[in-house]
Protein backbone atom coordinates (compact mmCIF):
# COMPACT_ATOMS: atom_id res chain seq x y z
CA UNK A 1 0.00 0.00 0.00
CA UNK A 2 1.34 3.41 -1.15
CA UNK A 3 0.60 6.18 1.72
CA UNK A 4 1.45 9.77 0.77
CA UNK A 5 -0.09 13.34 0.90
CA UNK A 6 -2.89 14.03 -1.38
CA UNK A 7 -2.18 17.25 -4.21
CA UNK A 8 -4.29 20.12 -4.59
CA UNK A 9 -5.45 18.84 -8.10
CA UNK A 10 -6.45 15.62 -6.38
CA UNK A 11 -9.40 17.30 -4.60
CA UNK A 12 -11.92 15.28 -6.77
CA UNK A 13 -10.68 11.83 -6.32
CA UNK A 14 -9.98 12.49 -2.79
CA UNK A 15 -13.80 13.32 -1.60
CA UNK A 16 -14.78 10.44 -3.91
CA UNK A 17 -13.61 8.13 -0.91
CA UNK A 18 -14.76 10.40 2.10
CA UNK A 19 -17.95 8.74 3.91
CA UNK A 20 -18.78 11.67 5.89
CA UNK A 21 -19.21 15.76 5.86
CA UNK A 22 -16.39 16.32 8.41
CA UNK A 23 -13.65 14.66 6.06
CA UNK A 24 -14.56 16.17 2.81
CA UNK A 25 -11.98 18.56 1.18
CA UNK A 26 -14.66 21.44 1.77
CA UNK A 27 -14.92 21.33 5.57
CA UNK A 28 -10.64 20.87 5.50
CA UNK A 29 -10.90 24.17 3.80
CA UNK A 30 -13.33 25.65 6.62
CA UNK A 31 -10.89 24.32 9.40
CA UNK A 32 -8.09 26.43 7.40
CA UNK A 33 -10.08 29.43 7.89
CA UNK A 34 -10.61 28.84 11.46
CA UNK A 35 -6.72 28.79 12.13
CA UNK A 36 -5.58 25.20 11.90
CA UNK A 37 -3.61 23.29 9.74
CA UNK A 38 -4.96 21.16 7.29
CA UNK A 39 -3.41 17.90 6.36
CA UNK A 40 -4.40 15.23 3.97
CA UNK A 41 -3.55 11.61 3.40
CA UNK A 42 -4.29 9.31 0.68
CA UNK A 43 -4.14 5.53 0.89
CA UNK A 44 -3.52 3.51 -2.47
CA UNK A 45 -3.65 0.31 -4.02
CA UNK A 46 -2.15 -0.63 -7.67
CA UNK A 47 -2.29 3.35 -8.23
CA UNK A 48 -5.97 3.63 -7.00
CA UNK A 49 -6.97 5.54 -3.97
CA UNK A 50 -8.82 3.34 -1.91
CA UNK A 51 -8.82 5.65 1.76
CA UNK A 52 -8.58 8.99 2.65
CA UNK A 53 -8.38 10.88 5.44
CA UNK A 54 -7.51 14.62 6.88
CA UNK A 55 -6.46 15.38 10.54
CA UNK A 56 -6.23 19.21 11.55
CA UNK A 57 -3.52 20.55 13.91
CA UNK A 58 -3.66 23.58 16.14
CA UNK A 59 -1.09 25.05 18.14
CA UNK A 60 -1.38 24.10 22.17
CA UNK A 61 -2.17 27.48 24.07
CA UNK A 62 1.10 29.08 25.60
CA UNK A 63 2.82 26.39 24.34
CA UNK A 64 3.20 27.28 20.21
CA UNK A 65 5.97 25.10 19.97
CA UNK A 66 3.55 21.83 19.94
CA UNK A 67 0.37 20.82 18.62
CA UNK A 68 -2.52 18.91 18.95
CA UNK A 69 -4.53 16.69 16.23
CA UNK A 70 -7.83 16.07 15.34
CA UNK A 71 -8.79 13.48 12.93
CA UNK A 72 -12.71 12.85 12.91
CA UNK A 73 -15.01 10.62 11.43
CA UNK A 74 -12.56 8.82 9.39
CA UNK A 75 -12.56 5.33 8.38
CA UNK A 76 -12.04 2.57 10.51
CA UNK A 77 -8.50 2.37 12.16
CA UNK A 78 -5.68 0.17 10.69
CA UNK A 79 -2.31 -0.39 11.86
CA UNK A 80 -1.35 1.46 8.70
CA UNK A 81 -3.50 4.23 8.99
CA UNK A 82 -2.33 4.49 12.55
CA UNK A 83 1.48 4.53 11.56
CA UNK A 84 0.88 7.25 8.55
CA UNK A 85 -1.18 9.10 11.62
CA UNK A 86 1.92 8.85 14.15
CA UNK A 87 4.35 10.06 11.38
CA UNK A 88 2.59 12.76 10.90
CA UNK A 89 2.10 13.85 14.52
CA UNK A 90 5.44 13.52 14.90
CA UNK A 91 6.45 16.61 11.86
CA UNK A 92 3.86 18.69 13.91
CA UNK A 93 5.53 18.25 17.06
CA UNK A 94 2.07 16.87 18.17
CA UNK A 95 1.31 15.62 21.49
CA UNK A 96 -1.62 13.13 20.45
CA UNK A 97 -3.86 13.34 17.94
CA UNK A 98 -7.57 12.38 19.14
CA UNK A 99 -9.43 9.97 16.73
CA UNK A 100 -13.08 9.51 16.72
CA UNK A 101 -13.47 7.24 13.69
CA UNK A 102 -16.70 6.30 11.94
CA UNK A 103 -17.33 3.37 13.25
CA UNK A 104 -20.82 2.33 14.63
CA UNK A 105 -22.97 -0.69 15.04
CA UNK A 106 -26.56 -1.23 16.81
CA UNK A 107 -26.15 -0.42 20.63
CA UNK A 108 -27.63 -4.03 20.67
CA UNK A 109 -23.92 -5.05 18.70
CA UNK A 110 -21.38 -2.75 20.63
CA UNK A 111 -19.43 -5.96 21.51
CA UNK A 112 -18.64 -6.10 17.68
CA UNK A 113 -16.54 -3.02 18.16
CA UNK A 114 -14.38 -4.46 20.69
CA UNK A 115 -11.28 -6.29 18.36
CA UNK A 116 -11.00 -2.34 16.80
CA UNK A 117 -10.65 -1.20 20.74
CA UNK A 118 -8.31 -3.59 21.08
CA UNK A 119 -6.17 -2.77 18.33
CA UNK A 120 -6.37 0.77 19.29
CA UNK A 121 -5.34 0.22 22.95
CA UNK A 122 -2.54 -1.94 22.06
CA UNK A 123 -0.91 0.83 19.42
CA UNK A 124 -0.42 3.65 21.74
CA UNK A 125 -4.05 4.84 22.10
CA UNK A 126 -5.43 5.66 25.06
CA UNK A 127 -9.61 6.92 26.18
CA UNK A 128 -9.85 10.49 24.93
CA UNK A 129 -12.34 12.75 25.57
CA UNK A 130 -15.47 12.91 23.70
CA UNK A 131 -15.79 15.96 21.17
CA UNK A 132 -18.09 14.17 18.66
CA UNK A 133 -21.03 12.48 19.76
CA UNK A 134 -20.89 8.69 20.46
CA UNK A 135 -24.74 7.92 20.14
CA UNK A 136 -26.97 8.94 17.41
CA UNK A 137 -30.81 7.75 15.86
CA UNK A 138 -30.19 6.70 12.30
CA UNK A 139 -33.19 6.55 10.00
CA UNK A 140 -33.37 4.01 7.21
CA UNK A 141 -35.15 6.13 4.19
CA UNK A 142 -35.35 2.87 2.26
CA UNK A 143 -38.51 2.60 3.45
CA UNK A 144 -41.76 4.22 2.07
CA UNK A 145 -42.91 7.61 3.44
CA UNK A 146 -45.84 6.11 4.61
CA UNK A 147 -43.72 3.33 6.47
CA UNK A 148 -41.63 5.91 7.85
CA UNK A 149 -44.49 8.04 8.99
CA UNK A 150 -45.71 5.24 10.64
CA UNK A 151 -42.57 4.44 12.51
CA UNK A 152 -43.20 7.64 14.75
CA UNK A 153 -44.51 7.04 18.25
CA UNK A 154 -48.04 8.28 18.47
CA UNK A 155 -47.18 11.44 20.41
CA UNK A 156 -44.98 12.53 17.94
CA UNK A 157 -47.37 12.00 14.79
CA UNK A 158 -50.00 13.88 17.01
CA UNK A 159 -47.91 16.22 17.45
CA UNK A 160 -46.68 16.73 13.52
CA UNK A 161 -50.23 17.05 12.38
CA UNK A 162 -50.81 19.36 15.16
CA UNK A 163 -48.38 21.23 13.21
CA UNK A 164 -49.88 20.99 10.30
CA UNK A 165 -52.97 22.03 11.25
CA UNK A 166 -51.88 25.33 12.72
CA UNK A 167 -50.24 26.02 9.61
CA UNK A 168 -46.46 25.70 10.37
CA UNK A 169 -45.02 25.89 7.59
CA UNK A 170 -40.98 24.73 6.38
CA UNK A 171 -39.11 26.35 4.43
CA UNK A 172 -35.45 26.96 2.97
CA UNK A 173 -33.41 29.78 3.30
CA UNK A 174 -29.34 28.93 2.74
CA UNK A 175 -28.78 32.42 1.87
CA UNK A 176 -27.10 35.13 4.03
CA UNK A 177 -30.11 36.00 5.17
CA UNK A 178 -30.78 32.60 6.44
CA UNK A 179 -28.17 32.56 8.55
CA UNK A 180 -28.37 35.84 9.90
CA UNK A 181 -32.02 34.33 11.01
CA UNK A 182 -29.92 31.08 12.76
CA UNK A 183 -27.90 32.88 14.39
CA UNK A 184 -30.82 35.25 15.87
CA UNK A 185 -32.48 32.39 17.05
CA UNK A 186 -29.54 30.28 18.25
CA UNK A 187 -28.85 33.39 20.71
CA UNK A 188 -31.86 33.42 22.43
CA UNK A 189 -31.72 29.66 22.57
CA UNK A 190 -28.17 29.38 23.74
CA UNK A 191 -29.49 32.20 26.79
CA UNK A 192 -32.48 30.21 27.29
CA UNK A 193 -30.57 26.48 27.77
CA UNK A 194 -27.14 27.68 29.42
CA UNK A 195 -25.23 25.94 26.24
CA UNK A 196 -22.51 26.57 25.53
CA UNK A 197 -21.58 26.86 21.43
CA UNK A 198 -19.54 28.02 18.14
CA UNK A 199 -19.11 31.73 18.15
CA UNK A 200 -21.01 33.34 15.44
CA UNK A 201 -18.26 33.99 13.31
CA UNK A 202 -17.69 30.26 13.27
CA UNK A 203 -21.02 29.92 11.78
CA UNK A 204 -19.99 32.89 9.12
CA UNK A 205 -16.84 31.57 7.95
CA UNK A 206 -18.84 27.85 7.63
CA UNK A 207 -21.70 29.69 5.32
CA UNK A 208 -18.83 31.78 3.68
CA UNK A 209 -16.92 28.39 2.64
CA UNK A 210 -19.97 25.72 2.53
CA UNK A 211 -23.37 28.14 2.13
CA UNK A 212 -23.17 27.84 -2.07
CA UNK A 213 -22.21 23.59 -1.93
CA UNK A 214 -25.02 21.11 -2.15
CA UNK A 215 -23.12 20.02 1.48
CA UNK A 216 -24.65 22.93 3.55
CA UNK A 217 -28.50 23.45 4.06
CA UNK A 218 -30.76 26.20 6.50
CA UNK A 219 -34.14 25.17 7.05
CA UNK A 220 -36.88 27.33 8.99
CA UNK A 221 -40.21 26.49 10.48
CA UNK A 222 -41.94 29.56 10.44
CA UNK A 223 -45.89 30.07 12.22
CA UNK A 224 -47.79 33.71 11.68
CA UNK A 225 -44.96 35.18 9.68
CA UNK A 226 -42.53 34.42 12.19
CA UNK A 227 -39.26 31.72 12.06
CA UNK A 228 -39.58 29.73 15.35
CA UNK A 229 -37.29 26.53 14.58
CA UNK A 230 -34.19 27.18 12.55
CA UNK A 231 -31.73 24.22 11.55
CA UNK A 232 -28.65 23.57 9.86
CA UNK A 233 -28.44 20.45 7.67
CA UNK A 234 -25.56 18.72 6.05
CA UNK A 235 -26.03 16.36 3.19
CA UNK A 236 -23.12 14.40 1.56
CA UNK A 237 -23.56 11.62 -0.69
CA UNK A 238 -26.44 9.22 0.15
CA UNK A 239 -26.82 10.58 3.79
CA UNK A 240 -28.46 13.66 5.55
CA UNK A 241 -27.23 15.18 8.88
CA UNK A 242 -29.15 16.85 11.76
CA UNK A 243 -26.39 18.88 12.49
CA UNK A 244 -27.38 22.50 14.22
CA UNK A 245 -30.62 23.63 16.09
CA UNK A 246 -32.28 26.23 17.34
CA UNK A 247 -35.51 27.39 17.80
CA UNK A 248 -37.38 30.62 20.09
CA UNK A 249 -39.28 30.28 23.21
CA UNK A 250 -42.23 31.46 21.23
CA UNK A 251 -45.52 29.37 20.53
CA UNK A 252 -44.73 26.16 21.54
CA UNK A 253 -48.13 24.72 21.55
CA UNK A 254 -47.59 25.00 17.51
CA UNK A 255 -44.49 22.33 17.65
CA UNK A 256 -42.96 23.44 15.06
CA UNK A 257 -39.89 21.31 16.16
CA UNK A 258 -42.26 18.26 15.32
CA UNK A 259 -42.82 19.24 12.32
CA UNK A 260 -39.53 20.23 11.26
CA UNK A 261 -37.74 17.21 12.34
CA UNK A 262 -40.30 15.07 10.16
CA UNK A 263 -39.89 17.45 6.95
CA UNK A 264 -36.29 16.85 7.11
CA UNK A 265 -36.69 13.39 6.68
CA UNK A 266 -39.01 13.47 3.74
CA UNK A 267 -36.74 15.78 2.40
CA UNK A 268 -33.95 13.71 2.79
CA UNK A 269 -35.86 10.98 0.93
CA UNK A 270 -36.41 13.51 -1.86
CA UNK A 271 -33.09 13.91 -2.21
CA UNK A 272 -32.16 10.39 -2.64
CA UNK A 273 -30.94 9.91 0.70
CA UNK A 274 -30.75 5.99 2.36
CA UNK A 275 -29.82 7.11 6.16
CA UNK A 276 -30.91 9.99 8.14
CA UNK A 277 -28.45 11.06 10.96
CA UNK A 278 -29.80 12.66 13.93
CA UNK A 279 -26.18 13.96 14.91
CA UNK A 280 -26.29 12.80 18.46
CA UNK A 281 -28.29 11.31 21.23
CA UNK A 282 -27.62 9.70 24.71
CA UNK A 283 -27.16 5.86 25.26
CA UNK A 284 -29.06 3.36 25.71
CA UNK A 285 -30.17 3.99 29.24
CA UNK A 286 -30.77 7.91 29.44
CA UNK A 287 -30.03 9.43 32.68
CA UNK A 288 -33.48 11.88 33.18
CA UNK A 289 -31.03 14.33 34.72
CA UNK A 290 -28.83 14.80 31.88
CA UNK A 291 -29.50 18.45 30.00
CA UNK A 292 -29.89 17.01 26.63
CA UNK A 293 -32.18 14.07 27.63
CA UNK A 294 -35.14 16.38 26.47
CA UNK A 295 -32.87 16.18 23.18
CA UNK A 296 -33.12 12.32 23.28
CA UNK A 297 -36.58 11.78 23.63
CA UNK A 298 -37.29 14.08 20.68
CA UNK A 299 -35.29 12.07 18.19
CA UNK A 300 -36.29 9.04 19.89
CA UNK A 301 -39.94 9.39 18.58
CA UNK A 302 -39.52 9.68 15.01
CA UNK A 303 -38.42 5.50 14.96
CA UNK A 304 -34.46 5.81 14.03
CA UNK A 305 -32.40 2.94 15.69
CA UNK A 306 -29.91 3.46 18.14
CA UNK A 307 -26.40 3.23 17.20
CA UNK A 308 -23.08 3.54 18.99
CA UNK A 309 -19.71 4.88 17.73
CA UNK A 310 -16.68 3.37 18.56
CA UNK A 311 -15.20 6.27 21.15
CA UNK A 312 -12.89 8.50 21.52
CA UNK A 313 -9.04 7.60 21.27
CA UNK A 314 -5.94 9.92 21.46
CA UNK A 315 -2.77 8.92 19.63
CA UNK A 316 -0.74 9.58 22.15
CA UNK A 317 3.07 10.91 20.53
CA UNK A 318 4.52 12.94 23.75
CA UNK A 319 3.40 11.17 26.51
CA UNK A 320 4.55 12.93 29.99
CA UNK A 321 3.18 16.21 27.92
CA UNK A 322 0.04 14.74 27.12
CA UNK A 323 -1.04 13.72 30.93
CA UNK A 324 0.09 17.33 31.56
CA UNK A 325 -1.95 18.78 28.94
CA UNK A 326 -4.81 16.85 30.46
CA UNK A 327 -4.90 17.79 33.54
CA UNK A 328 -4.60 21.69 32.60
CA UNK A 329 -7.58 21.26 29.94
CA UNK A 330 -9.50 19.32 32.52
CA UNK A 331 -9.13 22.51 34.71
CA UNK A 332 -9.94 24.76 31.79
CA UNK A 333 -13.36 22.93 30.82
CA UNK A 334 -14.44 23.32 34.58
CA UNK A 335 -13.61 26.76 34.62
CA UNK A 336 -16.00 27.48 31.50
CA UNK A 337 -18.63 25.40 32.92
CA UNK A 338 -19.02 27.93 35.83
CA UNK A 339 -18.45 31.05 33.29
CA UNK A 340 -21.39 29.58 31.65
CA UNK A 341 -23.82 28.39 34.53
CA UNK A 342 -22.81 32.52 35.75
CA UNK A 343 -23.90 33.79 32.77
CA UNK A 344 -20.48 35.64 32.50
Amino acid sequence: MLIRPIRLEEKKIYNSVIKHPVQTWEWGEFQKKLGKKVERVGFFEDGKIKDALQVFFRPVPKLNQYSIGYCPRAFTPSEDQLSALKELGKQHNALFIRLEPNTSVPVSDRAKLKPTIELLLNNNCQTGKPFFYQHTFTVDLTQSTEQLFANLKSKTRYNVRLAIKKGVKIVEDSSKSGLKTYLQILEKTLKRKGFYLHSPDYFKKMWELLGNSDLFHIFHAVYDDTPLVSWIMFKWNDQIYYVYGASIDLHKEVMASNLMMWEMIVWAKSEGAKTFDMWGSLGSEPDPKNPWYGFHRFKEGYGGELTKFLGTFDLVIKQPHYKIFNTVDNLRWKALRIKTALGI
